[in-house]
């Protein structure tokens, strides 16, 4: 049995996500809590989120034990670009991609 949670829209550019999402994958859900409380990064505050989801989930909808829960999938996918623009000189305008990202994160019940 598998327990997800996702955060969607998340303004995070997905490469800046999928750095801390690779560091946490596969590991017990209190070691990856961990990894994620002192990881000086924006995109470990969000994915912790995510994480206490996925747990909160597994123990209150399928009844799982949060002590024997690895991370089994973690992954990060693009969202919607939103497009804005910057003035430059002689009238010209630039164009600024602020990159969106959708975060999954599936936690399984795992013995030993």
């Amino acid at each position: 049995m598998e327990a997800k949670a996702v955060a969607r829209y998340v303004r995070i550019a997905p490469r800046k996500v999928r750095q801390v999402a690779d560091e946490i994958r596969g590991k017990h859900v209190d070691e990856a809590i961990n990894i994620l409380r002192f990881t000086p990064r924006s995109a470990a505050d969000v994915l912790l989120k995510v994480l206490n989801s996925a747990v909160a989930n597994a123990e209150n909808n399928h009844e799982m034990n949060r002590g024997s829960l690895v991370v089994t999938k973690a992954y990060v996918d693009q969202g919607p670009t939103l497009r804005r623009i910057r003035a430059r000189a002689q009238g010209r305008a630039a164009a600024i991609r602020k990159k969106t990202s959708h975060v999954t994160i599936i936690v399984e019940e795992k013995e030993g």
